[in-house]
């Protein structure tokens, strides 16, 4: 598959996917009430919002991202994985009133150490992740344009 076809399909993915993850957002707001932490959960909703924003948007300048194939595939997956870990780790976050790393909006609680594990995982891995993102997305969008 060719270096402009590979682009339009993650372009496409990028967007249905950002799409996914806004609804996915948008419900985890209706159940904000019913959470262990109902601040963690509001923290979760607009993750999941503002992420499935950046996705969309990230889809529709896809094809302005100058790097090999190679690179293309890795920030593609690096945004998703980055995105999703954002919102669900802080979604088990507000479920399992956990958070020890996010002191504001977990106020000091500390939950279980499964659910404390998964959410620093997802933190550490996402923030790695999402910086690598932003740098490559520079580094194309530079190459770019550069070019005109």
């Amino acid at each position: 598959m060719n270096k402009l076809k590979i682009r339009d399909s993650q372009s496409k993915k990028l967007i249905f996917l950002g799409v996914l993850l806004f609804f996915l957002g948008l419900i985890v707001g209706l159940i904000v009430p019913f959470l262990a932490n109902p601040r963690m959960g509001l923290s979760s909703h607009l993750e999941g919002i503002m992420n499935g924003i950046f996705l969309i948007v990230l889809g529709l300048i896809w094809n302005k991202v100058d790097v090999s194939v190679r690179w293309l595939k890795i920030n593609f997956w690096l945004a998703v994985y980055g995105t999703f870990a954002n919102w669900l780790g802080i979604l088990v976050a507000a479920m399992f009133n956990a958070g020890k790393m996010l002191n504001v909006a977990a106020e000091g609680q500390q939950g279980p150490a499964l659910a404390e594990g998964i959410v620093n995982f997802s933190l550490i891995s996402l923030t790695v992740a999402m910086l690598a993102v932003c740098i490559i997305l520079l580094i194309g969008l530079g190459r770019q344009m550069r070019k005109n």
